[in-house]
C-alpha cells in the first residue's frame, strides 16, 4: 500500500513539474499534448515536449539512480552515512570536466570538429565527465578485485577523492576567471542539460544499473548480517563486491556525466525508506527508494525553478536543504544506524 502511495504521489509531482514553471500549463493541456493532440497554444507544445519532458524525465532517472546507488552503498559499507559518490565516480568526473573547462576547452572543441562529432557545449561537458568517471569507475572495480576487505574500499575512495580534488584545485588557481565560472556552473548541478537526443542513452544506462541492482535484492540482506554471515549462505563475496562496485559505478557515473555532482539524494533517500517503511529488506527498500527518489528530485527541481519566476536557484544548493536536515537527523539518532546495520 505504501508503495502504491508513493508511485501515486510520483505522478502527481511529475504532473506538477510539467505544469509549473516560468510559464504554467494547464493540466488538461498537458494531456492532450502527451496523447499526441494539440494544444490551445502551439508554445505550450514546444515548451512541454522539448524543455519540461525531458527535464522532468532526467530528474526522475537521476533520483532513481543516485538512491539506489546510495542504498547499495550504505548496505556495502555498514554506514548509514555513506553516499553514490564514495569511490571516487563524482571526483573522477569533476576531473574531466575541469581538465576541459579550465585548461584545454579549446583544444577539445577543435579535435572533436575535425573528427566531426560537433561536441560543444554540454554535450562536451558530458562526454568529459564521462570518461572521468569511467576510468574511475574502472580503478574502483580493479580496487574490489583485490582488496578484501570494504573498509579499506571505503579508504581508498575517499583518498582518491580528495587526490583528484586537490588536482582540480590546481587547475582552478591557474585557470582564467571565465573558464572558473563555467566550471562552477557545472557543479551547480542540473536536470535541464539533457536533450532529447541524449535521454534514451541517460535511460538505458540508469535503468540497466537498476536491473543489476535488483539482483543483488537478497544478497544485500544477506551482507547486513555480516560478510561471514553472507558467506555461511554461499554467497561469493568477490563476485558481489564487483557486482555492487559496477552497478553503483554506473548509476553515479551516468547521473554525473549528464547532470553534475548531485549531492544528498543518494545518503537521504535510503534513510527516508527505511523510517517509512520500518524495514530493512532490500527487496522492499530498493524499489522504494527508487520511487522516492525519483519524488525528491522532481520536487528539487521544482522548488529550484521558483515557478512564476524566470530565475533559477542552483539546483545542489535546494537538495542540500532537503538532504541535509535527514543526515543530520541520522547522525544525532545513533540507534537508528544499528536497527538498520545490525551486528
Amino acid at each position: 500500500m505504501l508503495l502504491l502511495i508513493l508511485l501515486l504521489a510520483l505522478l502527481a509531482v511529475w504532473m506538477l513539474s510539467l505544469a509549473l514553471g516560468s510559464v504554467s500549463i494547464p493540466l488538461d493541456q498537458i494531456m492532450i499534448i502527451l496523447l499526441g493532440g494539440e494544444a490551445d497554444r502551439a508554445a505550450w507544445t514546444n515548451i512541454l515536449l522539448k524543455f519540461r519532458l525531458p527535464k522532468t524525465m532526467t530528474a526522475i532517472f537521476a533520483g532513481m539512480a543516485l538512491s539506489v546507488s546510495g542504498l547499495m552503498m550504505q548496505t556495502f559499507f555498514r554506514n548509514g552515512l555513506a553516499g553514490p559518490f564514495v569511490l571516487g565516480v563524482s571526483s573522477g568526473a569533476s576531473l574531466g570536466v575541469a581538465l576541459v573547462v579550465l585548461s584545454t576547452a579549446a583544444a577539445a572543441r577543435q579535435f572533436a570538429s575535425r573528427l566531426g562529432l560537433g561536441l560543444t557545449g554540454d554535450l562536451l561537458l558530458s562526454l568529459a565527465a564521462g570518461l572521468g568517471a569511467g576510468i574511475t569507475m574502472s580503478l574502483a572495480l580493479l580496487a574490489a578485485a583485490r582488496i578484501q576487505s570494504s573498509m579499506t574500499l571505503l579508504i581508498l575512495g575517499l583518498m582518491f577523492g580528495y587526490l583528484v580534488s586537490a588536482l582540480v584545485s590546481l587547475l582552478l588557481y591557474f585557470a582564467v576567471p571565465e573558464r572558473i565560472q563555467a566550471y562552477i556552473n557545472w557543479t551547480f548541478g542540473t536536470f535541464g542539460g539533457v536533450t532529447q537526443e541524449q535521454l534514451p542513452l541517460l535511460g538505458g544506462i540508469v535503468i540497466a544499473g537498476l536491473l543489476l541492482a535488483g539482483g543483488f535484492a537478497k544478497s544485500l540482506n544477506a551482507l547486513l548480517l555480516g560478510e561471514n554471515y553472507a558467506r555461511s549462505l554461499g554467497i561469493h563475496l568477490g563476485w558481489l563486491r564487483l557486482g555492487i562496485v559496477t552497478a553503483t559505478s554506473l548509476l553515479a557515473g551516468v547521473v554525473t556525466a549528464f547532470c553534475g555532482p548531485i549531492a544528498f539524494i543518494g545518503i537521504a533517500v535510503p534513510h527516508l525508506c527505511r523510517a517509512l517503511f520500518h524495514s530493512s529488506d532490500h527487496r522492499l527498500l530498493l524499489p522504494a527508494a527508487m520511487t522516492a527518489g525519483a519524488i525528491v528530485a522532481l520536487l528539487a527541481s521544482l522548488i529550484a525553478e521558483l515557478p512564476g519566476s524566470s530565475l533559477v536557484l542552483p539546483l545542489n544548493a535546494v537538495t542540500a536543504l532537503l538532504g541535509a536536515p535527514v543526515v543530520i537527523g541520522v547522525i544525532l539518532r545513533p540507534r537508528s544506524l544499528e536497527r538498520s546495520y545490525p551486528l
